[in-house]
């Protein structure tokens, strides 16, 4: 019996993840109880300030609300990452799964101290949001913005060639103390993951795979959201281990979104924007290329990464992914070629 509440109350609260109409019909009809008794378990949820509702009847609307919300600010200089997970973010972790304190303990890290070593900013804030479903983090610095630094560090042309290269992994400015795995990693171990700086947006979600550019608001300095289910499932291993070759446990493996590529308007045609693509796929054994959201290439395009550098790199894989017809049939004529 126990269970079975359990299991109708998660049901609710999923429901409530975002704003929903008349819960309690609705979980009636899915568990085949009275109507009555799934309204005693959304009143317990309300009693319990897990959930939130207003209006009567078929218009009650219901919605997951905060159990916990705080935030902080800190100097940045002098501050440790390590000092600020244990004093402040473990009390309010401590009775998640380990696997999802792990992935926590890890992504909060390692966001924390990009912004010490990297931002050049003097302040750093946190907000926390817990809520019975989930966790998430908004970590927020004031410096430079890590898009225009990447570009102007790794002398780009354009700050959204940025957003390519943290995609790929293994992309520093600074190689003598980073690897360069940090931001890609923890994109991946997380449900939902983000970074809006200046005029730039970049996403990761885990159950679709959406990477977004976006230019259509203004946010100083760099801003990283980490959201994550309170009852994930996930691994920080089993995230390693989809970018190693088997038996191995390097970063051998990535999956580059060639979307990425291209700015705003184009089309993907010329050699420039494949050298763009394939700059430091070397570093890689295996580099699945994902053309979701690319409906054609042109012939140069796909002859400098399938045919030029296939054939200077012969221990890089390249897996195509999501191909429209007409970007497979681009691909094989670039392959055919002698």
């Amino acid at each position: 019996m126990r269970e079975k509440t359990s299991e109708i109350r998660n049901f609710m609260l999923h429901m409530c993840r975002g704003k929903a109409r008349n819960i309690a019909a609705e979980t009636a009809r899915h568990f085949g109880i009275s109507r009555q008794a799934a309204s005693r378990h959304l009143h317990v949820l309300e009693s319990n300030s897990m959930v939130n509702s207003s209006g009567r009847g078929n218009a009650k609307v219901s919605w997951v609300i905060p159990l916990i919300e705080k935030s902080w600010k800190f100097p940045l200089a002098g501050l440790r990452e390590d000092v600020v997970w244990l004093e402040n973010l473990v009390p309010l972790l401590t009775d998640l799964p380990e696997n999802v304190r792990d992935m926590w303990h890890y992504g909060v890290t390692e966001m924390v101290n990009n912004a010490i070593d990297h931002s050049e900013g003097a302040v750093l804030t946190i907000y926390f949001v817990r809520t019975a479903l989930d966790v998430e983090i908004w970590i927020n610095d004031n410096g430079e913005g890590i898009f225009h630094r990447i570009q102007r560090l790794g002398n780009l042309y354009d700050a959204r060639e940025a957003i390519l290269e943290l995609a790929k992994g293994k992309f520093t400015t600074d190689p003598a103390n980073h690897s360069g795995e940090g931001i890609f990693f923890t994109s991946r171990a997380f449900d939902s993951f983000a970074i809006l700086s200046r005029t730039l947006y970049f996403s990761h979600k885990a159950e679709c795979d959406d990477w977004l550019i976006d230019d259509d608001r203004d946010v100083p300095g760099t801003r990283v959201l980490l959201k994550l289910d309170n009852d994930c499932k996930r691994t920080l291993s089993s995230v390693y281990s989809q970018f190693s070759e088997p038996d191995e446990f390097t970063f051998s493996k990535t999956i580059v979104p060639v979307r990425l590529a291209r700015h705003e308007g184009e089309k993907l045609v010329s050699r420039s924007q494949a050298k763009r693509l394939v700059s430091r796929f070397e570093k890689f054994k295996t580099v699945v290329l994902d053309f979701t959201g690319v409906e054609e290439i042109g012939q140069a395009f796909a002859d400098e990464i399938f045919r030029v550098f296939a054939s200077s790199h012969p221990g890089v894989s390249l897996i195509p992914l999501h191909a429209a017809t007409g970007v497979q049939q681009m691909i094989l004529r670039a392959m055919a070629v002698k």
